[in-house]
């Protein structure tokens, strides 16, 4: 079944778009309601095959195409995102459930990347280093490390292709991209303007399919130079081996467990607010997404009460009506992993003080959880959630809340809230994660780094720090 709204789904390789034909196929599930949007083809064997002699091909040809010619394409490619962007956002919305909104400002700054790495293009540079010997000239030169291997998961399907998208096509690298197969749309709107943009055919390829297949053929092919991999700290410690085994880079932005740090001398108002918001955006599935509050003792109980507040007045629903504010999960198995968290957490002794259970329509929707008393032996203590439920925690001592803040081995995002210069010093200095947000919770912009430490990954996507995992460093002495 095809919905009026919902694309028709293909792969892109060679400069073609491939129907399913007699390929096996996969279906895309609305979550908001359970019904079928389309079916999406998988790559045969041959499929793969065909988009990594592409990818080979292609490499040299846009390796040696001018900055100023990947920068004018990748430019317009961006302004028809734009133009696009009312139905990208809603192919977002019907794929992957978050509300319109959102959608509508995540095919904004998907753009956004694309016109910042058209811009650093221009910008990759190399420097002439004085010899100690007459008549030699040495020479640094950066260049395109060559094709790429990306994947990207479901939960943000325009902006994290995009940051590989970007940064890789500006550095001249030939790219095959497999996103998740549960929004494949919204990525094949990307490379579709970019192809109507003028990227020369092959530079590009999208291939969907089983993922361990997928990434095995593609990761230990020896066309591949580099890999580019979002998703969970499991498959990336997969994809690591598989790359390490070809002696190939591999770029890994991971999982996350959010801490954030409120003190007594915070606006609690707007902490906790605001937190509920950011918490629970995106249905509680974002890597950065705040996940573990926890408040300076004395100013714990009128935080959490006015959490649980700001939670119990969010509006959730289909994310194509107006005025909703949380949308369904991506899938069923999100579903089952909210409930048993949630009954693991319980049943050792925490207190649910709103929400804890599946809402009773059709679509995969579960209340905003929040919870209280969580005892460390929990599972939700140790595993990041990539859902809406919130843990809720008293601290004494910065140093207490430093010691809970940096005791997961994930250091993605952090957060911390308080009206102290002195202490806003130190908790930035203190806090293990790769991305920090004092007294705000959105810290993410194109012209800034995102990215990890510990085991939520290595390298950094965005900002001028984006585009270096995609060159080599070639050194030349010239008599």
């Amino acid at each position: 079944m095809q919905t009026q709204q919902y694309d028709s789904l293909y792969l892109f390789i060679n400069g073609q778009w491939l129907s399913a034909g007699d390929r096996e196929t996969s279906a895309v599930i609305n979550p908001a309601n359970g019904t079928t949007l389309g079916r999406l083809p998988l790559a045969t064997n041959a499929d793969l095959d065909q988009a990594l002699i592409t990818a080979g091909e292609s490499f040299p040809v846009w390796r040696n195409t001018v900055p100023d010619d990947r920068a004018r394409i990748m430019k317009k490619a961006a302004a028809l995102m734009r133009e696009r962007a009312e139905h990208i956002a809603t192919l977002m919305t019907l794929e992957e459930g978050k509300p319109l909104s959102e959608s509508r400002d995540e095919v904004q700054r998907a753009a956004d990347y694309f016109e910042w790495f058209a811009e650093e293009a221009r910008r990759i540079d190399g420097r002439v280093v004085p010899a100690n010997r007459p008549g030699v000239q040495q020479l640094v030169k950066r260049q395109a490390i060559g094709p790429v291997a990306a994947f990207t998961p479901w939960n943000f399907p325009a902006i994290t292709p995009a940051r590989k998208l970007s940064a890789a096509l500006a550095a001249g690298c030939s790219v095959i991209l497999k996103p998740g197969e549960e929004s494949p749309a919204t990525a094949l709107a990307l490379a579709r303007c970019l192809d109507e943009a003028g990227l020369p055919k092959g530079v590009l390829q999208i291939v969907f399919g089983v993922p361990d297949k997928v990434s095995s053929k593609l990761i230990t092919s020896p066309i591949i130079r580099k890999v580019a991999f979002t998703g969970s700290v499991p498959v990336g410690r997969l994809l690591s081996e598989r790359a390490a085994a070809g002696v190939k880079p591999i770029s890994l932005e991971l999982g996350g467990h959010g801490p954030v740090l409120v003190f007594e001398d915070a606006d609690i108002e707007e902490a906790a607010t605001n937190g509920a918001a950011n918490r629970f955006r995106g249905t509680g599935q974002i890597c950065i997404s705040s996940t573990r509050f926890l408040v300076q003792r004395n100013a714990y109980e009128r935080f959490v009460q006015r959490f649980v507040e700001a939670t119990e007045n969010l509006v959730i629903g289909d994310g194509m009506e107006p005025g909703t504010q949380v949308g369904p999960l991506a899938n069923e198995r999100q579903l089952e992993k909210m409930a048993a968290l949630v009954e693991d957490a319980v049943t050792q002794g925490a207190t649910v003080l709103t929400g804890g259970k599946r809402i009773n329509r059709s679509g995969f929707f579960f209340e905003p959880t929040v919870l209280a008393n969580v005892p460390m032996s929990a599972r939700i203590m140790h595993e990041e959630p990539f859902g809406p439920i919130a843990i809720m925690r008293p601290f004494d001592t910065i140093k207490d809340g430093l010691e809970e803040a940096n005791r997961l081995p994930y250091a993605l995002s952090a957060y911390a809230f308080t009206s102290s210069a002195r202490t806003a010093l130190d908790v930035g200095d203190g806090l293990e994660a790769g991305m920090i947000g004092i007294n705000q919770y959105r810290i993410i912009a194109t012209e800034l780094p995102f990215g990890g430490m510990k085991e939520s990954g290595h390298g950094s996507e965005g900002g001028r720090e984006g585009i270096a995992p995609y060159l080599t460093n070639k050194f030349i002495s010239q008599i």
